[in-house]
């Protein structure tokens, strides 16, 4: 795979992102925006993008904490097993974002990808993991028009008490939506799974709002303690059924 590393000018200043394209052929693809989760841009992020362009996509992968400057890349079994670590994660990195900078940002995403000659722009998918599976449903709902399909995976507190939770904007979304909660997930309970349910079919969104049953937080990157490769390898099969259907012209008979 082709990787770029680019900057995109946004409201707020420039965001580092990362760009993959698919081997061989000029494109253009269809654009795909992969939102992070919460540990970060690191090499596992970075094997997942290429993966989903060498399917045939335009991929953007953005560093959403990009306001804190470079960093090292994070271990997650070193973050989860230290205390002060996990605190520099909750209150430093994601502190250095909110949803109202992440859809700032998403703004310039979009319009970054419309310029670009590689990118198919005029309808784009989105997927996320953890706090990334979040941004891409808040992402579908605030820019319905372009974006044409959502996956979020394990996504965590999509679904608050805050006047600004993300399930509020999904009655806005227009396009395919997949959303695959874990088991027994803190962050994604069965109540939050009814109440997200209930908004995407009250909206008439076509939506698949799912729980993999005994797939934990975190199941997909293959380098979190809980990953599960079964669990990991069905959101690849559905995650690219998704952008397939949604995102990839026809093919003529």
């Amino acid at each position: 795979m082709s990787r770029q590393d680019v900057t995109i000018p946004t409201p707020d200043g420039d965001a580092r992102a990362f760009v993959f394209t698919p081997n061989g052929g000029a494109g253009p693809w269809p654009a795909v925006i992969i939102y992070m989760d919460a540990l970060a841009i690191r090499p596992t992020l970075f094997e997942m993008a290429e993966r989903l362009a060498s399917n045939g996509y335009y991929v953007l992968l953005p560093d959403m904490f990009w306001r804190l400057g470079p960093y090292e890349p994070l271990v997650p079994r070193e973050v989860f097993g230290d205390p002060s670590k996990l605190q520099s994660l909750v209150g430093t990195f994601m502190g250095s974002t909110d949803p109202e900078k992440s859809m700032r940002d998403t703004g310039a995403f979009l319009a970054w990808l419309g310029q670009q000659p590689k990118a198919r722009a005029d309808k784009v998918g989105v997927a996320g993991y953890c706090m990334g599976g979040t941004l891409a449903i808040r992402a579908a709902g605030t820019f319905p028009e372009q974006i044409a399909a959502a996956a979020a995976f394990h996504a965590g507190n999509v679904v608050t008490d805050k006047p600004d939770s993300a399930h509020l904007v999904a009655s806005n979304i227009k396009g395919k939506v997949l959303f695959a909660g874990a088991d027994q997930d803190p962050y994604f309970t069965e109540e939050h799974f009814t109440t997200l349910s209930q908004v995407m079919s009250d909206a008439g969104v076509d939506a698949d709002v799912t729980i993999y049953r005994g797939a934990l937080h975190g199941y997909a990157p293959n380098d979190m303690p809980v990953y599960d490769v079964e669990h990991s390898e069905r959101h690849w099969r559905e995650m690219l059924a998704l952008f397939g259907e949604t995102l990839k012209a026809p093919v003529a008979a």
